[in-house]
């Protein structure tokens, strides 16, 4: 029987973007109004009060990424992030005579992260995509393996977007260094899920994006280690600002917002970590009672609290969400979802395309309740039964 509609669609899609808290919202106002001077206008009142903003937001996000704010360079997301890292560190030491050309990524990384490395062949470097294991995580064997070829960069997302599954970030980035490469992470899915420390683990560089976070869209942040001391080339000219990586005036009431959404993050992760799991465990248990043969894709050790990707053992994808309207899942990556092809993230851990069609993301969050994760099961058993087995 279909579930009775709810007051307002559910929202199962935290991975794809956050509702921005309303105590982040409320943070933010004055920078938009009352205190609206530039941040780089120091010299006056108003241009020192929106400056001091900024650096207090610096030191939240640093805080929670276990970094110095010294190495806290923000941006407009993790997607700007991820090129300046990728592509900067590379032409940087490029420039300086360095000749070691390999670049070193997973295949179920996000599309900014493969198309950055990508693109660095056309300027003479050498990309290489290492696979991952049918759980999703990365063999550190197969990284110490491709190591074996002298290596400038390796670039490895701490949590993925799609299945939640967490890499070993600590192991990869300690045999990158063994081997004298840089690491990277895309850290857009791990900040404020769980916790970072960026100065132990020996990251030379990772990207913060704020909507992942109950943050707003636009802004982010890009960690670049100080010591030893990580070179990169910024990717556009300007005024020089923020260490001359990222020319531009700072849009201060979005960075007063993600810093609140870190600080927030820092204070409550744990909690959070807690109820969000359980009610992970609450909808699982529901659909699996109804469903007994559906599937879940990745690790379910190493993974998010909030994360379920699961395949349905008939019904598509698409035929479910069209027979649940009222409730907000998704096929995988967000930036992504106007393509037709099934998931190349869940095919590089194996998946069938016929699998992958029949698979749906589910991402809980801050703002998900247990009537939620009702309504949702509910919905879900009952567009599979009424949705037609694929061909």
């Amino acid at each position: 029987m279909t579930p009775p509609r709810p007051n307002r669609p559910v929202y199962l899609d935290n991975q794809a973007t956050t509702r921005c808290d309303p105590r982040v919202l409320a943070a933010m106002l004055p920078y938009f109004s009352e205190e609206y001077g530039n941040p780089h206008s120091a010299e006056h009142v108003m241009g020192h009060t929106a400056e001091s903003a900024v650096e207090t937001a610096r030191g939240h996000i640093a805080a929670l990424l276990g970094a110095d704010l010294r190495e806290i360079v923000l941006t407009s997301g993790a997607t700007e992030s991820n090129n300046i890292a990728i592509k900067g560190a590379a032409r940087f030491a490029k420039s300086m005579g360095n000749e070691r050309r390999r670049i070193v990524t997973l295949a179920t990384e996000h599309k900014c992260v493969l198309e950055s490395v990508a693109d660095l062949a056309a300027e003479g470097f050498d990309p290489v995509v290492l696979p991952v294991q049918a759980d999703g995580l990365l063999d550190p064997e197969a990284l110490r393996a491709a190591l074996a070829v002298p290596t400038l960069l390796v670039s490895a997302m701490a949590v993925n977007n799609e299945t939640g599954v967490v890499q070993d970030i600590p192991t990869l980035a300690a045999i990158a260094k063994e081997a004298g490469a840089l690491f990277h992470s895309d850290l857009a899915q791990a900040t404020g899920k769980i916790p970072l420390d960026l100065t132990g683990w020996k990251v030379d560089l990772a990207s913060v994006s704020g909507h992942k976070l109950y943050g707003p869209k636009g802004v982010g942040a890009l960690f670049v280690r100080r010591r030893p001391r990580v070179r990169i080339a910024p990717l556009f000219s300007g005024g020089g600002q923020e260490r001359g990586l990222r020319s531009g005036t700072l849009a201060t009431p979005l960075i007063v917002g993600l810093g609140e959404a870190c600080r927030l993050a820092m204070a409550e992760m744990a909690e959070e970590a807690v109820r969000i799991a359980a009610l992970r465990t609450d909808l699982m248990d529901r659909l699996r009672a109804a469903i007994p043969a559906i599937a879940i894709n990745g690790s379910l050790v190493a993974r998010i609290p909030g994360n379920l990707n699961l395949t349905f053992p008939t019904a598509t994808a698409a035929g479910m969400m069209a027979g649940a309207p009222d409730l907000c899942v998704s096929t995988g990556s967000a930036c992504s979802s106007a393509e037709v092809e099934p998931s190349y993230v869940l095919k590089a851990m194996g998946l069938t395309d016929k699998a992958a069609e029949r698979t749906l993301r589910l991402g809980i969050g801050r703002f998900t309740s247990a009537a939620d994760i009702e309504y949702a099961a509910a919905a879900l058993v009952a567009a599979h039964a009424g949705t037609p087995a694929e061909a």
